[in-house]
């Protein structure tokens, strides 16, 4: 076989986790796509193995983003490799205000899904990361950021009201419906940053499909949720942080730094009785603003702490995940997107932390 078959010719010898329960003997990844066909030209072919997994998902992330705002190219680039090395090969990058096009011409980077910038009431938003508008203008940049992004739009749902000392809904009901029901047209579907329970019931009625951070579900909402078939992306590596926040704020703002604390110290529970009641949770980490990049392992952890059984919280990384954003897993055919590691991660999601092989689009790149 020459130099060049032997580039072109990749073998992922072991265990392949096709599916949760699906396991195969080993796959080729031929120019890029998987196959589970020896290739004519195997012989010689570069070898990996161990057991296989779909290239991982951050559901929340933010590259091209830090606690300023927007980031040069190299420091994207910089995001974008941590996350690729700690097995993120797929980012629905949840509000940016980067252009991070040129990430797609680099096979050698993740792959992003993106919801454009994030739509934020003025001045009721962290400091040059969103269009901040009023409500009458909801509709137009909810269908600008539809037809940048790809397939997802991005809301400010709640935040804090300096007025009020706490968080409070930023939109009122009928600018929402209008503005999801234009987001539908347009072939996007929308979520939106909520840490408080306000706001929850008129996004969920208004047709929204997400919720970030879900901290505010109640025994109240968690039946709408559940009925709508709304997904939540709980960000609990994030989540970590509200204690601090709190403590930050406890001298102007009382009475929401406890509201804070509360959120906080249920956490755990308000994702557990999310998924009990059959809500779809999927893993996302919000790197980019002040959280590090390549925290994908810890948040599956963090799942799995919050009561949600181990295959379950894998799922919502690797094959639910990609499934939920309409990208394939290891189907022949598909992108030769995948991760390697020595031991089962079924059996232990802690492996996750330790990738012995990074592949993406055929190619071992870490």
């Amino acid at each position: 076989m020459s130099d060049q078959e032997r580039q072109r010719v990749l073998r992922v010898k072991g265990r392949v986790l096709v599916g949760p329960d699906e396991v195969r003997d080993g796959l080729w990844a031929v120019d890029g796509r998987i196959t589970y066909e020896r290739p004519p030209a195997a012989d010689g072919a570069p070898t990996v193995a161990g057991w296989a997994l779909p290239g991982l998902v951050d559901a929340h992330c933010h590259v091209g983003l830090d606690r300023h705002g927007p980031v040069d190219a190299a420091t994207a680039e910089k995001q974008a490799l941590t996350d690729r090395e700690a097995g993120t090969l797929l980012i629905r990058d949840a509000g940016s205000p980067s252009d991070t096009r040129w990430i797609d011409d680099r096979e050698d980077l993740p792959k992003i899904i993106r919801a454009g910038r994030h739509i934020a009431r003025t001045r009721r938003y962290i400091r040059n990361y969103a269009h901040e508008i009023e409500p009458g203008d909801l509709v137009a940049y909810v269908a600008q950021e539809a037809r940048r992004g790809d397939g997802w739009v991005k809301l400010v749902g709640d935040w804090i009201d300096r007025d009020a000392g706490d968080l409070t809904a930023c939109w009122p009901r009928g600018e929402v419906e209008a503005a999801i029901a234009e987001a539908h047209r347009l072939g996007a579907r929308v979520t939106a940053h909520c840490f408080a329970e306000e706001s929850l019931t008129d996004l969920v009625e208004a047709g929204i499909d997400c919720i970030e951070h879900a901290t505010g579900l109640t025994e109240d909402t968690i039946p709408l949720f559940a009925e709508r078939g709304v997904a939540i992306v709980p960000t609990l590596v994030n989540i970590a942080t509200f204690p601090d926040l709190a403590a930050g704020g406890e001298a102007k703002f009382p009475r929401w730094s406890a509201h804070m604390r509360q959120l906080y110290e249920r956490r755990y529970d308000t994702v557990r009785s999310a998924y009990d009641a059959g809500i779809p949770v999927y893993v996302g980490t919000d790197a980019g603003g002040s959280l590090a990049h390549g925290l994908v392992a810890g948040e599956v952890a963090e799942l799995v702490k919050a009561g949600i059984p181990p295959l379950e919280a894998l799922s919502a990384t690797a094959w639910g995940a990609r499934r939920w954003l309409g990208r394939p897993g290891l189907e022949e055919g598909a992108p030769a997107d995948l991760v390697v590691y020595d031991q089962d991660p079924r059996a232990d999601v802690r492996v996750l932390a330790a990738p012995r092989h990074i592949v993406l689009n055929g190619r071992v790149v870490g």
